[in-house]
């Protein structure tokens, strides 16, 4: 019964969780369009820059494990050190890429 349960219990915990962050959300957005608040607050933009940042960190991350992988192989280093090194060394490389674009990004908007 547990292997029913436990998966069944954090897809419940999941939907609430989301359900209150989105009700809570209407609830607060409602109240300050009460009070009359300018709608235009809640119109953040649209960033694509996001989908740059996922894609950069994920591929960071794809590279790290490549790299240990050869690490670890030909080298004496242990399996685990060289996987963990690489993919955080990879992933924290590929963001501050992304930030470093962002930020000239930033400085040809103005």
């Amino acid at each position: 019964m547990e292997e029913i349960m436990i998966p069944l219990s954090f897809f419940a915990a999941v939907v609430l969780i989301v359900y209150i962050f989105l009700s809570t959300r209407n609830k607060e957005r409602m109240a300050l369009i009460d009070k009359g608040a300018d709608a235009k607050l809640f119109n953040t933009g649209k960033n694509y820059f996001s989908a740059l940042k996922i894609g950069m960190f994920f591929a960071g991350i794809g590279i790290g494990i490549l790299v240990g992988n050869i690490i670890a192989v030909s080298t004496t280093l242990e399996e685990e050190v060289a996987y963990f090194s690489m993919i955080f060394l990879f992933g924290g490389a590929s963001l501050i890429a992304y930030h470093l674009l962002d930020k000239k990004n930033a400085v040809e908007k103005e």
